[in-house]
Order: structure tokens, then sequence, then C-alpha cells
């Protein structure tokens, strides 16, 4: 017997098994009215009137419908109104300026386009027929009618678009079929142990690889889901108190946030001993590693992948072989990108490119077949980052390919001396770039965020700043911890370091200056 894999299977059994069960529990402080805690009996009447409305609207099976929301229930929903009856979910990053949402829009060929209230002025001149505001719900739902059955369900259909965050050109279309993104979700609960007694905040971007799958991984396994609109470190803090929260993905820096917000936090910390947290997007410096474990008490998890991996291709989870190692070592392990996940294979090319092969991979990018056979050329997924295998069996990322900086002939890993700065006490962030140079060819240049920066820093300024801490106290730094070649040869001390909404230093920019 055979039965197409659909997202929809995760709503039904949502639905049968915990019908009552709160499922999604909406932003409270938010434009739109919130739609408050929801059952998954209820999830699945709200999914059901979204798709009738799209039957109103004329949109057929492989129709577009794009979304551009902060966090909320109604962005959540549409993950199953959308795609399990068979059109296409394009989640757009709301953070986009308005030409490139246009771009997305247009190059999607979306007819239907719901956006968040406070981005209402999107909506002048967007290409597409039906646009609408979310929280306007006589336009998001048609309660009294039936949707129409998905006439030939298939697991190989388009599900979802997911544009790629545009860090370095134009974003492309990443099309996720309906089997990837079942088996991503599965293959990644599985991975977690996620059961019916977990309960999840999405501090990351639904738009982002559609939260990781989280939306439907939780959905089947019956967990909670808590909606949090922007990350702040405190309020994480009291949701993960006040919903007994067990589980967290995002960014390092979103953890960043929450261990200086318990730093501060009177009493024991929130779900600490309980919490698990799953971190991707950007390396995690070996300092954040160990103060989740230590400030927290949460458990460190890490994932690697990308957009077009839908995201899952490694995980790394605290191992019993290295329960007893001391803390920084136990954190140098959790460090590496993780083993492959079931179903993954990984290979490294001759240039140390990370390969990958899976069924969690993209079908193509939207209508750029080019693209599609130069990214999967040799039915293989070439994945734009430098990494190796080690000795048991774990993916160490060493950096992007065109991150690599390559200085009087020798190979720098930008990540390598990022993870060093930032192991100095009054670095916050940090991020190391090749500069041009006549003598080496590239210059190690590191981009500082101090802990407590001074104001008026100009980009710049090599000074010392108030507590000492200058360009030649930086170097001396690294050089304890680095070969010499490694370690940066200019220090610019910034306020901020340009980063997508995902977390990922937008390096592109910080070369333009030099």
């Amino acid at each position: 017997m055979y039965f197409p894999l659909t997202v929809k299977d995760f709503l039904d059994r949502a639905e049968q098994v915990y019908p009552q069960r709160i499922g999604v529990m909406d932003e409270p402080d938010q434009p739109a009215p919130s739609l408050g805690e929801l059952s998954y009996a209820r999830v699945a009447e709200l999914a059901r009137a979204q798709a009738a409305k799209l039957d109103q609207l004329g949109v057929p099976a492989g129709g577009r419908v794009a979304v551009i929301s902060h966090n909320s229930a109604r962005l959540l929903g549409s993950f199953f109104g959308v795609s399990a009856w068979g059109r296409i979910l394009v989640p757009i990053n709301f953070r986009l300026s308005k030409d490139e949402i246009d771009y997305i829009v247009e190059h999607s060929g979306a007819d239907v386009v719901y956006v968040d209230p406070l981005l209402e002025h999107l909506l002048d001149g967007l290409p597409a027929t039906h646009r609408f505001v979310l929280g306007d719900d006589d336009n998001l739902y048609a309660p009294d009618a039936d949707p129409r059955p998905w006439a030939d369900p298939d697991e190989s259909a388009t599900a979802t678009i997911n544009y790629t965050s545009g860090t370095t050109a134009r974003p492309k279309g990443v099309q996720l079929t309906h089997r990837s993104l079942w088996l991503n979700a599965v293959v990644f609960g599985a991975h977690l142990q996620v059961s019916d007694d977990d309960t999840l905040i999405h501090t990351l971007p639904m738009f982002h690889v559609n939260g990781w799958g989280m939306p439907f991984t939780m959905a089947g396994f019956g967990g909670t889901q808590v909606v949090l609109r922007q990350v702040d470190g405190p309020e994480i803090l009291r949701r993960v108190e006040r919903h007994g929260v067990t589980l967290a993905c995002g960014a390092p820096a979103v953890m960043n946030t929450v261990i200086a917000a318990a730093r501060q936090w009177h009493g024991p910390i929130p779900g600490s001993g309980r919490t698990r947290v799953v971190v991707a997007g950007a390396a995690p410096p070996t300092a954040t590693i160990e103060q989740v474990e230590s400030v927290l008490g949460w458990q460190f998890n890490q994932l690697y992948g990308l957009t077009e991996t839908s995201p899952l291709l490694t995980i790394n989870r605290p191992r019993r072989e290295h329960a007893d190692l001391p803390p920084t070592e136990r954190a140098r392990k959790l460090g590496r990108q993780g083993a492959p996940a079931l179903g993954v294979r990984l290979a490294v090319a001759d240039d140390s490119e990370v390969l990958a092969r899976s069924n969690h991979n993209l079908e193509g990018y939207w209508n750029q077949p080019d693209a599609t056979a130069e990214a999967q050329r040799d039915n293989w997924f070439h994945t734009g980052d430098r990494g190796q295998l080690d000795d048991e069996g774990y993916l160490v990322i060493s950096d992007r390919k065109k991150d690599v900086i390559i200085t009087g002939g020798e190979n720098v890993s930008s990540i390598q001396v990022e993870d060093a700065l930032l192991s100095h006490p009054q670095i916050a962030e940090a991020a190391v770039i090749g500069t041009p140079d006549e003598r080496w060819g590239e210059l190690v240049t590191a981009l500082v965020v101090l802990a407590d920066p001074p104001s008026g820093t100009e980009p710049d300024d090599t000074e010392p700043d108030d507590a000492g801490l200058d360009e030649a106290a930086v170097i001396a730094h690294c050089r304890g911890l680095l070969a010499g070649y490694q370690c940066p040869k200019r220090v610019v001390f910034v306020d901020e370091l340009p980063r997508t909404a995902t977390g990922k230093l937008q390096k592109f920019k910080l070369r333009q200056q030099f």
C-alpha cells in the first residue's frame, strides 16, 4: 500500500488524538487581536476555514499564498490552512526591504498576500491579486464553508517556497516538498525525543525554514506551542516559567540574550534541569555553550542545516560518553555541528566543501533551473560550507567557502578566530573577515562589539576603551589561543554587527567598508 506523506498528517493526528489539548498559545501582545489559547480541535477548524476562504478566492492547488508576519498563531495556522490543501505557502521575512518583498512576491507568483498589521504599508503596489491584513479575519477565514479536498495529494508536490536570506545576492526560492517537510519534522522529533509532554516556545522566526519544521513536529506529537512575537531575554524566561516550556530553538544570539537576562533574574532560573535548546544559524562560541549549561541549567543541542535541507542535516546532543568531561571540553564536543541525522549522508569534497544527500533536500530553486543544477550536481547538494568529519563521525564546519581568509598563502577559519575572540569576557560579539592587503593578500581583521561599548565609537576607532581593552590587548589574547598567522592583525571596535533575522552575520556588509 502506498499512502502519500503530506503536512496534513500532523494536523489530522493532533485533532484526532489531542482535540481538547491547548495546542497553540497566541502572542498576547500584538497589533492583531490575539487568538488566545487554541485547542488542536480549534487549530484544525481554523485551518479548514482558511482553506475554504482560499477556495472562494479561486486559488487552485499549487497556487502560492504569501504571508509576511512576525510570529503569530495566524502564521502558524497557515502552514496547515494553505499547504495541507495542496497550495504553496510562501513565508516571507518581514524584516526585508519593500523592494525585496516585492521581488519575492512577484518571483513566487503569489496570488494572495497577508501582512502583519504593522506592515500594512507593504501592500501598496504589491504585485498580487488579493492583499489582506492579518487580523481582518473575514479575509482569512470562511467559517461556515467546508474546503474542497485536495483532489490528488502528492508527497512530491511543493508545500512551501522559502526564500534564502539573501546575504550575498537576490534571494532564491527554495522549493520544499511535502515529503521533505514530513521527514524533516519526524526525524527532528525523534532525535530530540519530542513527546506530548513537551511545550515549545517559538523563539525562532516561523518564516525561517518554517520554524525548522517545529510547527509540524509539535502538532504531530501533541505538544503545546507558545508563540513569541519578539525575542526578549527576560520575557522568554517569564514564559518558560509560566508555561513550563521544555523546548526552544534559535540562534546563538538568542541564547546570549537569555543568558544576560538570567544573570539579572531573582530566584531559581526557569527551566533549569528541564528545558532543552537547539541552536543553529551560526557557529556557537564555546563560551555560549558553557553558559547555557552553567548559567541557565538548560540542555544544549546543536543542529546544522540550510534552508535547502528543510533544514536538518546533523544533530549534536549531549552523550553519556562525554558526561564526565570538564565543562569546557564538553562544550567543545557540543560545539561540533553534529553527526548525520537518520537518513542523511554527508561527504567532504576535495576542496573541503560539505556535500549532503537526504530526503530533506530541496526539490529545486523556484524558476531557476541553472541554479538548481549547479547546487545539486553529481546528485549531491553542495552546501557552500567547508568542513571535515572527525574521528567520531561528527561534522565540524570550518567556514563558509566565501568566508575562508587566505593570508600569506595560509587558510584561516574565521569561525575559529571568532571563537577565540569570544572567550574574552569583555567581548560580546565578534566577526572576522579578510580585508585587502598588498603584502599578505588578505589581512585577518576582527570587528568587535564590547560587552559595554563606549558611546560614540566610530567603526574605524582602534583606541583603548575606558576598561583598557584595546587592539593590542585583543590581539595578545588571541595569541594565547591561536597560531600566529591566525591572529587578527587589525581590530575594529563597533557598536553592532549586521545580522539577518535568524542571527547570521552579514559579512558582505562588513566587507563593503573595506
